[in-house]
């Protein structure tokens, strides 16, 4: 008897194994849902089913081998469901999550939209439990897997308490931590000294008219203009660059901790600077009445706003003799408000720049290319760190006599660079991907757009002259449906070391050196601009520095949104039902996405919100429209009247309908 259970067990255990080997297994990306379900994902677009019980055992962005089961559904029709059986790869490591105490033992939720589970934890040593509470925001890690072997459950490693849970000022902190990004300005104990390059002279232009024109709140002030006439028409601008290369030599602490930086963090309502404050704010800034270092283009144009000659740059003393606003600036150019310039010169010196402003819009949307304006949006805080407003910025004339001015000066300096060293810190932007402008050409023929009634063609749209004329012809529809499509088959703007167009802008090249204060990348301008003035042979770039400094840009790009999306879920949470004009930016297949003019904030609006009927809605991200009974009643770019509907603070979330 015993014999013949062994031989049973024996039997039993080769079937399973048998059973096991035929049985079929994918790979794949699980992907979490908020209702207790998932799906696994494979690389040839296949999507597999992931019951309750088995999404258990895995975390949204989990890769796993997972078995493939034929089972029934609620309904009794045969399903492929898949179980995940091996861990490839954790889908979580290091994360943000919130403290959940469950039965009194500790445990954290992350902070993910497709991530509800509270994952129990323990606290690192130096980290009291004891001062955790529900709701605190922590940094965690990711130790056990049920997956992994000899685990049997998930388990996670507290290592940083980011911030209390009644903390208003949570945003920041969370945000600036989920990307591992400095949450204050560089501390670095120095005396800091003036140390220039062997061989660079300084010129003494302190007497000259400077003035800055920034935010009345700004205090890193990096640029300051002085503008002539000449006499046989136009003028001779000058544009000051603040110098922090004089106080900040290559391979010192503060260079280090610059370079690893990259560039100051702008956040609503707080700015994380680059360099210490005692180089941005005070040393390097061009402060009014102050002698400061500087990097000077002196440029001569004409009346028509042409540059004459090439620009000639030098290394000087610059004082500023008055710090501007352009709110008030421009209130004035416009013939409004209280404020007027201190003195007969400057009134004379700002029309001047207003004159020339004019003129180089002009040369450029007859050369170059001119976009439309978009306006800024700023948040007011109160004391606790809640958003009391958000008010609408528009570009105003001020703002565009700096814009202007800041184009010509790095357009000069690409020429210079390219010039004097081959190299340099280059935006550059190649207009349509290559894989991609057989599409763009095949759209663009099948809306007519032409120019001048000449059709363009891939060489065309190679250079710079044609790219242009398309951007001419765009901007002549009425509707920038058209514009915003064909921007899905063009590149990216890059960095490089080299010079290349910007197609974005109609330039042969653009370096910028006009934000060293800010910059990374301009602080290396700097250093080869200054090689060359001093008589000296620039050091060779890093092939890997735009690589670096793309990623820094991402980063910070990214973070300057999520903080946003934060914000105005929180103030726009006491704001259910009521209506905004929206501009429609994105449509996918599950609805589309738009901005609120009045105050900046993205909103979705499912397609169950737009049509009841789902089988008559099509959203259609390839041609970027909705059509509803075979109609098209939204495209990108429309504008139309939303209600919002849901605010999820937790998930930074914004939910909408159309509105009559």
């Amino acid at each position: 008897m015993q014999n013949a259970l062994l031989k049973n067990n024996s039997l039993l255990s080769q079937l399973k194994s048998q059973l096991r080997e035929t049985t079929p297994r994918v790979e794949g990306r699980i992907k979490g849902t908020d209702r207790g379900f998932g799906f696994l994902e494979t690389e040839d677009g296949k999507s597999y089913f992931v019951p309750p019980p088995y999404m258990k055992k895995v975390l949204h962005g989990d890769l796993v081998k997972a078995v493939i089961h034929e089972e029934r559904d609620n309904k009794g029709e045969l399903r492929e469901n898949a179980e995940p059986e091996e861990l490839i790869e954790m889908g979580l490591s290091r994360f943000i999550g919130r403290i959940q105490k469950v039965q009194g033992k500790l445990a954290v939720v992350p902070d993910h939209p497709s991530i509800k589970q509270a994952l129990r934890g323990r606290a690192i040593n130096g980290l009291d439990e004891k001062t955790l509470a529900d709701g605190d925001w922590v940094v965690a890690s990711l130790k056990n897997h049920p997956l992994k072997a000899n685990n049997t459950g998930f388990s996670v490693e507290i290592t940083q308490l980011i911030a209390k849970s009644e903390d208003h000022y949570a945003p920041w902190s969370v945000i600036l931590a989920r990307h591992n990004l400095p949450n204050e300005q560089p501390v670095i104990d120095e005396e800091w000294t003036l140390t220039d390059p062997e061989g660079l002279v300084r010129e003494d232009l302190t007497a000259d008219n400077f003035f800055t024109l920034d935010s009345e709140s700004t205090l890193d002030m990096d640029d300051a203009l002085a503008i002539t006439p000449r006499a046989e028409g136009g003028w001779v601008l000058k544009v000051a660059i603040a110098d922090p290369t004089a106080y900040v030599a290559e391979g010192t602490v503060a260079d280090i901790e610059a370079k690893s930086r990259a560039f100051t963090l702008y956040l609503p309502a707080r700015t994380i600077t680059m360099l210490p404050k005692e180089l941005s704010d005070d040393l390097c800034s061009l402060i009014e009445n102050q002698r400061r270092p500087a990097l000077i283009a002196t440029i001569n144009l004409d009346a028509t706003g042409a540059l004459v000659g090439k620009a000639e740059f030098s290394a000087g003393w610059v004082e500023s003799k008055a710090k501007l606003d352009y709110l008030k600036v421009s209130d004035w150019l416009e013939g409004k408000g209280d404020w007027q310039p201190a003195n007969q010169q400057l009134a004379t010196d700002l029309k001047a720049l207003e004159a020339l402003t004019a003129a180089r819009l002009a040369w450029r949307h007859d050369n170059a290319l001119v976009f439309k304006d978009f306006p800024d949006y700023r948040f007011v805080l109160d004391a606790d760190g809640k958003v009391v407003d958000i008010i609408v910025e528009e570009r105003r004339v001020a703002h565009k006599m700096v814009e202007e001015t800041m184009l010509l000066a790095n357009v000069c300096a690409a020429d210079f660079l390219a010039e004097k060293t081959g190299q340099g810190v280059y935006n550059v932007h190649q207009g349509f991907d290559a894989e991609k402008v057989a599409g763009a050409l095949e759209l663009i023929a099948e809306q007519g757009l032409t120019y001048h009634e000449e059709a363009f063609t891939a060489q065309s749209l190679d250079t710079l002259l044609g790219f242009r004329h398309l951007r001419l012809a765009l901007d002549s529809l009425e509707s920038g449906w058209l514009d915003a499509r064909l921007r899905r088959h063009q590149g990216y703007s890059l960095l490089s070391i080299v010079p290349g167009p910007h197609f974005g802008l109609g330039f042969k090249s653009y370096a910028t050196w006009t934000s060293p204060i800010r910059k990374y990348g301009d602080i290396l301008n700097h250093r080869l601009i200054k090689a060359v003035l001093a008589g000296q042979t620039p050091h060779p770039l890093d092939e890997s520095l735009p690589e670096q400094l793309t990623a820094a840009r991402k980063v910070n790009r990214q973070a300057e949104r999520e903080v946003k999306d934060w914000l105005y879920a929180r103030f726009l949470e006491e704001k259910i039902g009521e209506r905004f004009e929206a501009e429609i930016f994105n449509i996918n297949r599950g609805g589309m996405r738009a901005r609120l003019l009045a105050n900046g904030a993205a909103v979705f609006i499912p397609g169950s919100a737009i049509h009841a009927v789902k089988d008559e809605i099509i959203c259609d991200a390839d041609n970027s429209w909705i059509k509803i009974k075979d109609e098209v009643q939204y495209r990108v770019t429309d504008k139309i009247q939303v209600e919002l509907t849901e605010v999820k603070v937790d998930q930074r979330s914004l939910i909408a309908r159309p509105s009559a």
